[in-house]
């Protein structure tokens, strides 16, 4: 059975009497008591602390930290909703980057409309919620434990519930599991709505606002591509370290041995000479197609068209390019779009079959959109390792997306869409 992802759902169910659910209404409820009293006697201190200072100007300077006790608050009202929310209550606050200090923190927390709304929620736990929770919930739990107490005080003393005196073990036996019974399901049903009633005032309060939510998606989708800057900034230097250290070493040792080469007569010296010529320059060939595999220099120079007619050229079936771009692309876009060039033809070329390719690439209202179709068997799967996992993530961090189409058969077309602008 799915678990119900709040109390109001809880209600509906048909084992909800025999559940936890009652409990947690219970707990939930209990629970606003020494929170909200808690709560009203902070503030109530704090504000006459405040006013007795306030001559001093410092009284004026702890209101303004005000904000600070919503925050706490909101923290603290947000773990306790897990009683009756268990997917718990997102928060409204904005994420903020690790770079801030303490005080540039405490300064934007202040200044937040959330803050502002958990100091309003805990004002309204402190001098009303708890006292409405206490007055049901710590009712309803008196009730029961007398209830279940019962054959045990009325064998040693007269006790009155309501219109009945018991005074035999007998009569609170019968009164047990007459009224128990009755009480129990007409509370559980009472205090979970509402528990559930409390909770979503919780939730409406101290949950995010549509703007909020807005705002922190931007800010997850800023974080990730700074993830992605971060990722190419690092792949541009592994480059320039291999272009400009490693391969010119290489260059080098081969000209040296072709000199050496030159130089050494006929015999067993020069036969290793020119073997190690022979493999100075394939390892030199490996290098040059390495680096151009880790960040393409034709990418950087001239751009994605030239790059994208480059790797078309290397592959050993005829690949057709037609890319229509109106003007160079911020460079996470152009390399994201080249990878995704690169490693599916290179997948064409390894497991298609095709004998054919095409590779377009075009603008349609501010997205960039690329397709590679080739005429091979089909029934290509992502999910059997074919390299593409890096480019979905890579696309989703960039808010694009990557589709496949590859019945068996054939033809299999792999299009990849995203906007042309890192900012929308």
């Amino acid at each position: 059975m799915q678990r119900p992802e709040s109390a109001w759902a809880a209600l509906t169910m048909r084992r909800y009497l025999v559940s936890s659910w009652p409990w947690r209404s219970y707990a939930y409820l209990l629970s606003s008591v020494p929170v909200g009293v808690l709560t009203i006697a902070v503030l109530l201190v704090s504000v006459g602390v405040s006013a007795v200072l306030s001559p001093i100007v410092v009284g004026v300077l702890l209101l303004t930290l005000f904000p600070l006790y919503g925050v706490v608050i909101g923290s603290v009202e947000r773990w306790r909703a897990r009683l009756v929310l268990p997917s718990g209550i997102a928060s409204p606050h904005a994420k903020l980057p690790p770079t801030m200090t303490r005080r540039e923190r405490l300064k934007f927390r202040r200044r937040e409309q959330a803050s502002l709304r958990s100091l309003g929620y805990g004002v309204l736990l402190g001098t009303f919620v708890w006292i409405f929770s206490a007055a049901f919930a710590g009712m309803s739990a008196a009730v029961l434990v007398l209830t279940v107490l019962a054959p045990m005080i009325a064998t040693d003393d007269e006790m009155g519930m309501g219109p009945w005196i018991l005074d035999t073990t007998g009569e609170g036996f019968l009164f047990l599991f007459v009224f128990g019974p009755c009480f129990y399901v007409v509370s559980s049903y009472l205090l979970g709505v509402l528990a559930a009633a409390e909770a979503s005032l919780a939730k409406a309060l101290l949950g995010p606002r549509e703007e909020e939510l807005r705002r922190n998606v931007a800010e997850l989708r800023r974080s990730r591509l700074d993830l992605v800057d971060a990722f190419e900034t690092e792949r541009a230097r592994i480059e320039r370290h291999l272009h400009d250290g490693v391969q010119q070493r290489l260059v080098g040792l081969t000209m040296t041995l072709g000199l050496a080469e030159l130089d050494l007569p006929e015999g067993e010296s020069k036969r290793l000479v020119v073997k190690a010529h022979g493999e100075a320059e394939a390892a030199l060939a490996d290098l040059r197609e390495a680096v151009r595999g880790i960040h393409p220099r034709v990418l950087v120079d001239l751009g994605l068209e030239a790059a994208v007619r480059e790797v078309a050229d290397r592959m050993p079936l005829p690949v057709a390019v037609q890319v229509s771009l109106p003007d160079r692309l911020p460079a996470p876009i152009e390399a994201a779009a080249y990878f995704f060039v690169s490693e599916t033809l290179g997948n064409v070329a390894k497991h298609a079959g095709a004998t054919n390719c095409h590779v377009q690439a075009w603008v349609n209202r501010d997205r960039l959109v690329v397709t590679v179709t080739d005429d091979g068997q089909g029934g290509a799967d992502p999910a059997q390792g074919t390299g593409l996992t890096g480019l979905v993530t890579r696309l989703d961090a960039l808010g694009g997306t990557l589709d496949l189409s590859s019945p068996p058969g054939g033809p299999t077309r792999l299009r990849m869409e995203c906007p042309c602008r890192l900012d929308d």
